[in-house]
């Protein structure tokens, strides 16, 4: 198999329409980390994932499901089309996609700050009353409750909501406007598509799995 040429000044975070590096720095490249008990806990770099498995603080997961340590991924051909390869003497190397803590179990369970964005995220950038998705430009943050009568910032009494719609609840109730929230606002558990994946602008889909279990 050919390997690609590496351009060092190239942009690391280019990634083309199948998720493949533009070549570039392919040691920047996102690697998904989960812990002992497979629950995810963090994106690194490609450059960080490789340095865990050599030191045998962590394993690769192959796409099978199977735990390589740096050896027997060293092993693993390249598939033409679907593999990011880091240039080696004698060859090339994979870059994984995910890493799996051979001792780390403990997960991290941080509070989520009660901004704009994030309300926006826990909503899916979907008016709550319309159901409508929307960009960002045209989606307020709604008070459940309004603040006129006591509503206050939190969780609970805040939602994602477009313009027309909170213009036309006003400083009323949802049910008062006879506008019924989709569903009821609370405050979003550990997740990891949001807080994982808050500013990392690609996925792999070998983290999907992963992703959605957690």
């Amino acid at each position: 198999m050919t390997v690609r040429a590496i351009d060092p000044w190239a942009r690391a975070s280019d990634l083309d329409e199948a998720g493949r590096a533009i070549p570039g720095d392919v040691l920047s490249l996102p690697v998904l980390v989960v812990n002992r008990v497979f629950q995810p806990i963090r994106i690194t770099t490609a450059r960080r994932a490789i340095q865990l498995m050599f030191t045998g603080a962590a394993q690769a997961l192959s796409d099978d499901g199977d735990l390589l340590d740096f050896a027997a991924w060293l092993d693993l051909p390249l598939r033409s089309g679907k593999d990011d390869a880091l240039p080696i003497v004698g060859g090339a190397v994979r870059i994984p996609r995910i890493v799996h803590l051979v001792r780390y179990a403990r997960r991290c369970f941080p509070s989520i700050r009660l901004t704009r964005k994030n309300l926006m995220l826990r909503d899916g950038y979907t008016c709550q009353y319309c159901a409508r998705r929307r960009p960002v430009r045209e989606l307020d943050i709604d008070h459940v409750l309004p603040r006129s009568r006591g509503g206050e910032d939190s969780w609970t009494n805040l939602v994602t909501a477009c313009q027309p719609c909170n213009r036309r609840k006003g400083w009323r109730t949802p049910s008062e406007a006879g506008m019924p929230l989709m569903r009821r606002p609370v405050a979003p558990r550990w997740s990891i598509s949001v807080r994982l994946l808050a500013g990392t602008p690609h996925r792999f889909k070998e983290w999907e799995p992963y992703l959605e279990a957690s």
